[in-house]
Parts: C-alpha cells; structure tokens; sequence
C-alpha cells in the first residue's frame, strides 16, 4: 500500500492532531474529490494555513471541501483574492451540525495591523472552519494555526496535497 493509499484509507473518521494526510490528484475533479475527504477529517473548530504557489489548485481543493459540507456547490466557490474572505454555511455529518466554513486569502494584506482589521478572533468560532491562503506570511497565523493543507505540482495537472494537524 503507497503513503497515498494508506492516508485515504485512513481517512475515515476525525483527522488526529500530529498526523499527516497525503493525497494525490490528477484533475481539477480529482482535487475537489480530495476536499471531500479533507471535509470529513475536519471537525470545527479548525484554523488551518492553505499553503501553495498560484495555480497551485487551493481554491479548487476549498470547492471540493464546501460542496463536502453543503455550504456551496463547486461554481460557487471562487477566490478571495479581492474580497478577502469568503463566508460559506453548512452542515457535517449525519447530524447535519452546522458549520461556517471560512477561506481567506491575505495575499494583499501588508502587515500584522492590516490583518487585524479583518477580524480574524470572530471568525474562529467554536462552529468553524478557517482555511487561510497565504497565512505563513504572518507570525500571528501560525500561532493561532491547528495545522496546515500544503498544495504543489508534481507536474501537469497532478498536484500533491499534504494536510498536518499539530
């Protein structure tokens, strides 16, 4: 059995702080197929840095997690490059708990004070999860972080996906 196989099979059930969880994908569908599967690891409340190049596929792996928890169908996912934060409100699990799935992207914002008008305490509710693009540019994300999803091409349109829970 590969690390990757081994991961999805373990992926069932909650996600265990100071494991980590690769994937590969070969396609945009495959990428939001992957978030489904990220979405079942997740239990609010989670604050998670999404790291990757542009082009790396984040926003389409938070399509795949959104659809995941009824918050939004794969279209209506698009990047928060210019308005920061996207708010989207779901259900997880059989119970249908609701959740608030967050995704920022801070790619624009230029220091710790800019960062701080955004609210970030509120949007890290007992209920929510908090996916944050370009949160390693700040020492305060990193801190307040349960982990991290990393994205990287592995060439053409296969892109590897590493998530890290502390």
């Amino acid at each position: 059995m590969t690390t990757t196989e081994k991961a999805k099979a373990e992926a069932v059930g909650k996600a265990e702080a100071g494991k980590t969880y690769e994937f590969t994908t070969t396609s945009a569908a495959e990428t939001i197929a992957t978030g489904h599967k990220i979405a079942e690891l997740l239990a609010p409340p989670k604050f998670l840095i999404l790291r990757g190049d542009l082009g790396a596929g984040k926003t389409t792996l938070v399509k795949g997690i959104a659809e995941a928890l009824d918050a939004a169908e794969p279209d209506e996912v698009t990047s928060p490059t210019f308005t920061l934060v996207h708010e989207y409100e779901g259900t997880q699990g059989a119970a249908k708990t609701p959740v608030n799935l967050y995704h920022l992207d801070l790619y624009r914002i230029e220091g710790e004070r800019q960062l701080d008008t955004l609210g970030l305490d509120d949007l890290a509710a007992p209920d929510s999860i908090v996916l944050v693009e370009w949160g390693e540019k700040f020492p305060s994300v990193k801190r307040r972080s349960d982990g991290e999803i990393v994205m990287t091409s592995a060439g053409g349109d296969t892109r590897k996906i590493v998530l890290t829970l502390k």
